[in-house]
């Protein structure tokens, strides 16, 4: 059974190697933020602040998510390797919806 105010995603890194995270969703984490702390290879540049791409990530669940900002939609425009469901990993918040969410680190250039 899965402790309230903490959800359970799979991160697929650039190997294909699936990391199953538990992350807290009472400290107003982002799904970039818990990649770093779980040791793996996003960089986060620019802080959270949609500045930079370093953080690009697949959606591969189908879990509801928030429209994407201008400010990220518009850095997404700059990134390499976009597809449909590319979103910047900074601007998902995580919270108890986002209970299985599984998302793909994207390629790097």
């Amino acid at each position: 059974m899965q402790e309230e105010n903490v959800i359970n995603i799979t991160v697929v890194d650039r190997d294909g190697i699936e990391h199953s995270i538990d992350a807290p969703t009472d400290m107003n984490f982002n799904v970039m933020e818990i990649c770093k702390a779980s040791d793996l290879p996003v960089e986060g540049t620019c802080g959270g602040m949609a500045l930079c791409a370093s953080c690009h990530c697949y959606v591969m669940s189908d879990h509801e998510l928030s429209t994407a900002s201008d400010d990220e939609e518009d850095m997404l425009d700059q990134a390499f390797f976009v597809e449909d469901n590319s979103r910047l990993g900074c601007q998902i918040k995580l919270h108890n919806d986002l209970d299985g969410l599984k998302i793909k680190l994207a390629p790097v250039a």
